[in-house]
């Protein structure tokens, strides 16, 4: 916990390094805390389960969900069954998070199933890397699998630097198709429409019950700038926490800036927790997640 708050980090990149274009490591070092990489994986580029733990116990991170990417054209081949050994050194506070790409596996519903059979707490996808509209129809069949087994879908929804992105397929209008054929699918959108798109998720997670706004990659003192045309009180009701690490300096100062809006006592915790304690599959529900995050919205 956090200054007696529970905190999920909903968006934690740790890959092997070798299998990552080099611009992401340049990010990594560049935008994360001086000498996390060093502390954290080894000479051979390898995550360090033990160190990876110790460091999110430090930042007060009760449970961090861990993210892979199948973007070769853009920041490289991050397998899924790389995070299994980080998530059984510590099952309770790690958590893996799937990832498909339309244009490498297929069937697809069998890849996603096989990932969440090996226990992912979401499903995400990012278009912007892969080169796929979220309204591509051979993306269907997964989320029927989401849907039928209640695990939530998260999208990158932003801008991204990393050479060979498709920025223009960030665009969350693509999901209006995919919310009309899976109204119970829960959707999270990744970075919040960071760049161009800021209004456009807020309006989407403010019109649909099963719509959220993660913070990562986004700095939380301007969170009220960037969601100036909308009631920040309601619209942070909504929110999920997540960082990007380890692209940011730290995951307790981000937690604390969140705190530190002005905010409702509870709507800080659901951002900071308690929303995600709800919609990612199969967290501990050991961990008290205080008032559901449907409740007053």
């Amino acid at each position: 916990m956090l200054d007696g708050r529970v905190l999920v980090d909903a968006h934690v990149h740790v890959p092997v390094l070798g299998s990552l274009a080099p611009a992401w490591k340049d990010w990594a070092r560049d935008f994360g805390r001086p000498g996390v990489v060093e502390e954290v994986w080894d000479a051979d580029g390898r995550p360090r389960p033990a160190a990876l733990d110790a460091h999110f116990a430090a930042e007060g991170v009760d449970v961090a969900l861990l993210f892979c990417e199948y973007s070769p054209k853009a920041t490289g081949y991050q397998e899924f069954d790389d995070l299994l050994p980080l998530v059984e050194a510590n099952p309770r506070r790690f958590r893996p998070v799937a990832n498909v790409n339309p244009h490498l596996h297929f069937p697809i519903a069998d890849e996603i199933t096989r990932q969440l059979d090996h226990g992912a707490a979401a499903l995400k996808l990012h278009p912007v890397h892969g080169g796929f509209r979220l309204d591509d129809p051979a993306l269907f069949p997964a989320y029927a699998v989401l849907a039928e087994r209640g695990v939530p879908l998260v999208v990158h929804c932003g801008t991204s630097s990393f050479p060979g992105s498709m920025n223009e397929l960030a665009d969350p209008a693509h999901l209006y198709p995919v919310l009309r054929q899976f109204p119970t699918l829960d959707v999270v959108l990744a970075h919040g429409g960071r760049g161009w798109w800021y209004d456009a998720a807020a309006f989407l997670a403010l019109s649909h019950e099963t719509v959220w706004i993660e913070l990562s990659g986004l700095p939380p003192k301007r969170l009220p700038t960037y969601y100036a045309r909308h009631d920040l009180a309601r619209l942070a009701r909504r929110f999920v926490f997540g960082t990007d690490w380890p692209g940011v300096p730290g995951v307790a100062a981000n937690a604390r800036t969140v705190a530190g809006l002005g905010l409702a006592e509870d709507t800080v915790a659901l951002a900071l927790g308690g929303n995600a304690l709800r919609l990612y599959h199969g967290l501990d529900p050991e961990v008290d997640t205080g008032t559901v995050a449907g409740e007053g919205v």
